[in-house]
């Protein structure tokens, strides 16, 4: 492209844009090169660099890292429609695990949710799809010793709350699978990982998951009340959706409002690990 003017960043992502909402680059679809692309738009490889990551940002690109084209992301849902927990979920965590460094930060009741969506990025990651360089996965959960406001029983807690007993043994178990799948990946494809855990003194009213730091994704906790269980030894309880709650998504490249959701979503989770949490075992 001949000019007098260098174009910046932000107009040749736009460009890359519509050629993709155009459907001349279709998801799968590799890009050229960094050195092509800076050869074509006239410009350094470092500001190619940064509207690659805007694209990124946008979730209209994956594997976004050196030395590898980035492909056009399969394009899901739209973010602006909320999912239910499991198709959002999923599919985002396998988005996020094409970066090379991967950063997941979860607040939940139970890890069961991020327990079941990881199997997806898992997969790609044992098919040889994706390989990420290192995993940050640090989890929130109520600390066992308080006294939840749900799971709860519909008549009040007694001295032994077979309720609060089902549910730890939920958190801690769940916990410890997600931990096992995760730190496995050491072994069998040498990537760097990394799980922490660590215990809120409250029941968290939602559910939130913030990926890499440009992704977050809400869901309230919706109570239903549930009929006792003979097989779980549980009586009638008030217990959350779960699975079929939707989730909301935003993304930091979505617009001003995104941007602000994601960026306090997580200050607000930094904070609540680093201040009033501790630490936390699953046993």
């Amino acid at each position: 492209m001949n000019s007098s003017r260098r174009l910046t960043y932000q107009e040749i992502a736009g460009i890359l844009r519509d050629r993709i909402r155009a459907g001349d680059l279709r998801p799968g679809d590799r890009l050229p090169t960094q050195a092509e692309l800076a050869h074509e738009f006239g410009v350094e490889r470092g500001t190619v660099r940064q509207a690659l990551r805007a694209l990124r940002d946008d979730g209209l690109l994956s594997n976004v890292s050196k030395g590898s084209p980035p492909r056009i992301a399969e394009q899901g849902p739209a973010l602006d429609a909320p999912q239910p927990t499991m198709s959002a979920l999923g599919a985002r965590l396998a988005e996020a695990f094409s970066a090379p460094r991967v950063r997941v930060d979860a607040v939940c009741l139970t890890a069961e949710n991020l327990m079941m969506a990881l199997g997806e990025p898992l997969r790609l990651i044992h098919e040889g799809r994706i390989r990420p360089e290192r995993l940050d996965v640090r989890v929130l959960l109520p600390s066992r010793e308080i006294d939840l406001a749900f799971p709860a029983p519909v008549d009040g807690r007694g001295d032994d709350d077979p309720v609060h007993r089902r549910w730890l043994a939920m958190r801690n178990a769940q916990g410890q699978v997600l931990t096992y799948n995760l730190r496995a990946l050491r072994s069998t494809h040498d990537i760097d990982v990394h799980v922490g855990f660590r215990a809120l003194p409250f029941t968290p009213p939602v559910k939130l998951y913030l990926l890499n730091g440009t992704e977050a994704l809400m869901g309230y906790y919706t109570l239903t009340r549930r009929e006792a269980s003979a097989d779980t030894g549980t009586p009638e309880m008030y217990d959350t959706l779960g699975l079929a709650s939707p989730l909301f998504c935003f993304q930091r490249g979505a617009g001003p409002q995104d941007a602000a959701f994601v960026e306090q979503s997580q200050l607000w989770f930094d904070a609540l690990w680093e201040t009033i949490t501790t630490d936390l075992t699953l046993s």
